[in-house]
């Protein structure tokens, strides 16, 4: 998948100019939903055409206008995850959801570990590769507050997107003629290095809301 999109990319890059920022979020809200697409050819590459300044702006404001974007497309698409779980429910998803990219097992995955860790479990399964995209399915079927399933999902999404940025913003600050296979593939791997810590640093994050979650409801029951 990302030879075959990154084969295209030089293409896209000509566009970046006018309609950089557009196809960032779109790619990313897709990226999000259902359709499985790797979010590592849409970032990094950003981040490297903005260390150039192709997107027609200062290097710094347009990666952290692309962060910003891409964060708020990841959102856009969890939320139509969100929103078509909470309506069709989990029968018909595993039913009909092998027409839509989505394996009857790769679901039930996706509901045990939300059903194991719930709310915090949609901010740290963000960050983690082939799970990020489907956490957000359970959360609708299992009718999570939108105003947490916003959260959580923000922050998560805003983690990666400025992880897979700042990769493609370095390679494009310190690099020479590198094509854009090499930086995905790369960028990927160096990401990828970095997750272990970073999934950690996440899910102490979410020990810390559930124990301050239990100690509020706590105080109230008092």
């Amino acid at each position: 998948m990302i030879e075959l999109i990154a084969s295209h990319l030089d293409a896209i890059a000509s566009l970046a100019p006018t309609w950089g920022l557009v196809l960032v979020f779109v790619f990313m809200a897709v990226e999000s939903s259902f359709i499985p697409f790797p979010s590592e050819v849409v970032m990094i590459p950003a981040g490297f055409l903005a260390a150039r300044g192709e997107f027609g702006f200062s290097p710094i404001a347009a990666v952290s206008a692309a962060v910003v974007v891409g964060t708020l497309g990841a959102l856009a698409g969890a939320y139509f995850n969100y929103f078509i779980s909470l309506k069709v429910g989990k029968p018909f998803l595993v039913k009909y959801g092998k027409w839509f990219f989505l394996k009857p097992e790769a679901l039930e995955r996706a509901c045990e570990v939300f059903n194991k860790y719930g709310a915090p479990g949609t901010f740290v399964c963000r960050l983690i590769p082939a799970i990020r995209q489907l956490i957000s399915i359970p959360a609708g079927i299992s009718k999570m507050p939108l105003w947490s399933f916003s959260i959580f999902t923000f922050l998560g999404a805003f983690i990666w997107t400025l992880i897979l940025a700042l990769v493609g913003y370095a390679a494009g600050r310190a690099s020479g003629d590198v094509t854009y296979l090499e930086l995905c593939i790369k960028g990927k791997e160096a990401a990828s290095s970095h997750l272990p810590l970073v999934v950690s640093v996440a899910f102490l994050l979410g020990v810390g809301y559930v124990f301050v979650s239990k100690l509020v409801m706590k105080r109230r029951a008092n």
